[in-house]
């Protein structure tokens, strides 16, 4: 018999790019969204939808009825800005949702592991080593970065209280097809959709603060792997090559076959300089290994963007 999970946020763009790479490996997949920022064309036509939000009772009764053995925890608030502006609600969403899912999952009876998306950047903050290994303290200067590094928290006490083991995959900055051009987080996307209306592109700052850019197929198979494997514990998913917004936007200009170069505007607040974050734990716990470069990842991605405009 197949194996069961649920996706939360599973209509996102990793949420649903995972959705689609279970299903191809024979489990049993539900999908829990609520819409408000995925997209129900993105949920694979095998998985069932329950189009609810992760704070609801409704949601605890779609665990309940699902009875899965693998939770996949994607639904979250995932703009720093907004959860600088308004930490409440980034709280409300990002810890009270999680601990919503936790509580059925312990009711349900079924969960055998779960699979977290947490933040291998925001939660580590600004860090002495680059690439930083997952034993760096966890030193994060904005309010997502705190509470997704509180959630690890959390699914610990579940694993000392109710034996639910949980795999903290600390993400890169994912980019990839189905990513939304139009919210605040996801830089790629972000130039991606202005670079092909033919608008100028905002860098924030001097542009040289660095990122780990992950494409998302990538992303999905470390999931896919951590549940096979059963894993338990934290783990980078990332690529430990550092990239800066100007080169990024260059690559990305070339790409699009545009030569206007970027506006700048002042940097953000609770924005870090450097972010890159070592794969080596998840080669060896997991073997879990990038498998598209950046070049080739950011092709696909602006060629999804444009097929889409077609």
């Amino acid at each position: 018999m197949a194996r069961r999970i649920l996706i939360t946020g599973g209509a996102g763009f990793i949420g649903s790019t995972i959705a689609d790479l279970f299903l191809q490996a024979g489990w049993d997949v539900a999908v829990l969204d609520d819409l408000s920022s995925g997209k129900r064309e993105n949920v694979p036509a095998g998985a069932r939808l329950y189009p609810v939000d992760v704070r609801s009772a409704a949601a605890v009764e779609a665990v309940e009825k699902e009875r899965p053995q693998v939770i996949c925890h994607h639904a979250a608030q995932i703009d720093v800005r907004r959860s600088m502006a308004d930490p409440r609600f980034d709280a409300d969403v990002n810890v009270g949702g999680l601990l919503n899912l936790m509580q059925a999952a312990v009711r349900a009876g079924s969960v055998e592991q779960v699979l977290f998306a947490s933040s291998g950047g925001a939660t580590y903050g600004d860090t002495e080593v680059i690439p930083t290994p997952e034993e760096h303290p966890q030193r994060p200067v904005s309010h997502y970065g705190a509470a997704k590094a509180a959630s690890e928290l959390y699914l610990g006490v579940y694993r000392a209280n109710y034996h639910l083991p949980f795999a903290a995959l600390r993400y890169a900055n994912v980019y990839g097809p189905r990513q939304d051009p139009h919210g605040e987080a996801g830089v790629v996307a972000i130039f991606c959709g202005r670079l092909l209306e033919g608008r100028p592109c905002t860098v924030f700052g001097d542009g040289g603060q660095t990122r780990d850019y992950v494409y998302v197929g990538d992303v999905a198979r470390a999931n896919l792997l951590a549940a096979e494997r059963r894993f338990d514990g934290a783990l980078n998913v990332g690529t430990g090559v550092e990239t800066d917004v100007n080169a990024l936007y260059a690559h990305l200009a070339r790409a699009a076959k545009v030569d206007r170069p970027a506006e700048h505007a002042a940097a953000r607040l609770g924005e870090q300089r450097r972010s890159c974050i070592s794969p080596a734990a998840a080669a060896r716990a997991i073997g879990w290994r990038r498998e598209v470069a950046l070049a080739d990842g950011l092709a696909r991605t602006l060629e999804w963007f444009r097929s889409r405009r077609s």
